[in-house]
C-alpha cells in the first residue's frame, strides 16, 4: 500500500491496540458534539421555555430516528466499500463509490425532506403525543427536516473518511457546528422568543455548516478520495454493492428505531413529566452510547480494510480488542453518569419530579449499558466482513422481537405496568441479542482463511 497522507490510517499492519484508541477517540468526540446539537435543543428548551417544551423536543428523537436511520444505515455501505478499494489500491473503484455516495446522500436528504414535514403530525398522533407537548413537536420536526440533506451529507461524508483512518477533520468541522449551534439557539430563544422553531432553526444551520465543509474538504483532495462535482453520478453496480451491506444495516436501524417508537409510546402514556424526565435521561445516556458506538464504527473500519488487504490473521484479534475497550468505555461512563445524576439533570431542569423520573431511567439502563456496546461491536466485525443480512435478522429476533413482545404482553399486566419494568426490557434484549451475534460471528469466521492473502493484493 501507498504511503498513507497526514489525516488517513494504515489499518492493516503493526499494533492494533494503539491504532484503535487513536481512531476512536476523534471520533468518540466528534459524536459527543454531534449529540450536543440536539442536548443544547432541549437543555435550552428545557430551561428556558419549559417542562412540556423540553419533552416535545425530545419526544421526537425516537421518530427522527425511525425516519432517518435507514438511510444513514446506508452509509455503513459505504465505509466497507471505501475501505476495501482503499486498501486493495483500487483507485478507480474507489472514485465511482465515492461519487455515488456523495450523490445518493443529497437524493436521500431531498427524499427525507418530503416523508418528515408530510409524516410529522400523523406519527407523532399515532404515538399518543399529550395536546400541551403535540403542537411544538409538529413544529420542530418540519423545521428540523428542512436540514435532511446536510445530515445525509455529513454522515456520508464522515464514512469515506473514516474508511481511510481519518477521524479528526469531520470532529474538527462538528466542533465549530457545535458552538454556532449553542449561540443560535439562545439567539434565536432568549433573543428572538421563537421557543422550539429556534432550536429547530439553530440545529438545521449548524448541520449545514459541518456538511459544507465535508463536501469542501473533499472536492479539493489531491489524493485518491478527491471528488469531482463535474464528474457526479451514481455508478449502479457502486449503488448496488453500497445496499448490500448498507439495506440490511439502514433496515435494522430502522426496526430497533420502531421498536423506540413504540417503547415511546409506551413512555408518553405516563403523563408529560414522565416523558420529560426520559428525555433528559435519554440525552445523558447518548453520551455514553455514542462512546461505544464509536467503538463499533473502529471495528467496522478496521476490518473491512483488513479483508480487502488479505489481512484475515488480524479480524480476531481487532474484535476481541473492540470488545475489551467497549467494555471499558460502557462500565466507565455508565458509573460516572449515576454518580453525577443529580448534576447532570441540572442542566436540563429545576423541576425535581422531572429529574426523579430521569434517574429512575438512568439507572436501569446506562448500568448494564456495556452490553449494548459489546452488541453492536460483534455487528461491526459482521459487517466489515460483508455479512450483513446475518446480524439484522439476529437484531430484529434478539432485540426488537424481545422489546415489542415485552410491551404486548407482561408490560399490560399491573404488576409490570410501570416504567422500571418498561426500561429492563433494554438489557434483557442486549443481552440475548449479543450472545446471539458471538455465535454467528463463529459460523462466519469460519468462512475466511485464518491466514493472510500472501500477495496481500484483493
Amino acid at each position: 500500500m501507498a504511503a498513507t497522507k497526514k489525516y488517513e490510517m494504515d489499518m492493516t499492519s503493526g499494533a492494533i491496540l494503539p491504532k484503535l484508541v487513536l481512531f476512536s477517540l476523534p471520533l468518540i468526540a466528534s459524536g459527543i458534539l454531534q449529540l450536543l446539537f440536539n442536548a443544547a435543543d432541549v437543555v435550552v428548551v428545557g430551561r428556558f421555555v419549559g417542562p412540556q417544551a423540553m419533552a416535545a423536543v425530545g419526544s421526537t428523537a425516537s421518530l427522527i430516528n425511525l425516519l432517518i436511520n435507514f438511510f444513514i444505515g446506508l452509509s455503513v455501505g459505504v465505509n466497507v466499500c471505501v475501505a476495501r478499494y482503499y486498501a486493495a489500491g483500487k483507485d478507480t473503484a474507489l472514485s465511482e463509490t465515492i461519487s455515488t455516495a456523495v450523490l445518493t446522500a443529497a437524493l436521500s436528504g431531498v427524499l427525507l425532506i418530503l416523508l418528515g414535514t408530510a409524516l410529522a403530525r400523523p406519527m407523532l398522533e399515532l404515538m399518543g403525543s399529550p395536546q400541551d407537548v403535540i403542537g411544538d413537536s409538529v413544529r420542530y420536526l418540519r423545521i428540523y427536516f428542512l436540514g435532511m440533506p446536510a445530515v445525509m451529507l455529513y454522515n456520508f461524508i464522515s464514512a469515506i473518511f473514516r474508511a481511510v483512518g481519518d477521524t479528526k477533520r469531520p470532529l474538527y468541522f462538528q466542533l465549530a457546528a457545535g458552538i454556532v449551534n449553542v449561540f443560535l439557539n439562545l439567539f434565536f430563544v432568549l433573543g428572538m422568543r421563537i421557543g422550539v422553531a429556534g432550536v429547530a432553526i439553530a440545529t438545521s444551520v449548524s448541520q449545514a455548516l459541518s456538511a459544507a465543509c465535508l463536501l469542501v474538504i473533499l472536492t479539493r483532495e489531491e489524493g485518491r478520495l478527491h471528488l469531482d462535482l463535474r464528474r457526479l453520478h451514481i455508478n449502479r453496480q457502486k449503488l448496488l454493492e453500497i445496499f448490500k451491506v448498507g439495506f440490511p444495516a439502514g433496515l435494522q436501524s430502522t426496526v430497533f428505531s420502531l421498536s423506540n417508537v413504540i417503547i415511546q409510546s409506551a413512555i408518553n402514556s405516563f403523563g408529560s413529566i414522565a416523558m420529560a424526565g426520559s428525555t433528559a435521561s435519554a440525552n445523558i445516556e447518548g453520551f455514553v452510547y455514542i462512546s461505544m458506538n464509536s467503538v463499533y464504527q473502529t471495528n467496522l473500519s478496521f476490518c473491512s480494510q483488513n479483508i480487502g488487504a488479505g489481512k484475515y490473521s488480524r479480524i480476531n484479534p481487532i474484535l476481541y480488542r473492540c470488545l475489551g475497550l467497549v467494555t471499558v468505555i460502557g462500565l466507565a461512563l455508565g458509573l460516572l453518569a449515576n454518580l453525577f445524576s443529580s448534576q447532570l439533570f441540572s442542566f436540563y431542569t429545576t423541576d425535581p419530579a422531572v429529574a426523579a423520573y430521569g434517574k429512575e431511567r438512568l439507572l436501569i439502563i446506562t448500568g448494564p449499558y456495556f452490553l449494548c456496546g459489546a452488541m453492536d461491536t460483534m455487528v461491526g466485525s459482521l459487517r466489515g466482513m460483508g455479512y450483513s443480512f446475518e446480524p439484522m435478522l439476529v437484531s430484529f429476533l434478539g432485540a426488537c422481537g424481545t422489546r415489542i413482545l415485552y410491551i404486548m404482553t407482561l408490560f399490560r399486566l399491573p404488576f409490570f405496568h410501570t416504567l422500571s419494568w418498561l426500561y429492563i426490557g433494554y438489557p434483557v434484549s442486549w443481552a440475548l441479542t449479543l450472545f446471539c451475534h458471538f455465535l454467528t460471528f463463529r459460523i462466519v469466521r469460519r468462512r475466511f482463511p485464518q491466514t493472510d492473502r500472501k500477495d496481500g493484493m484483493a
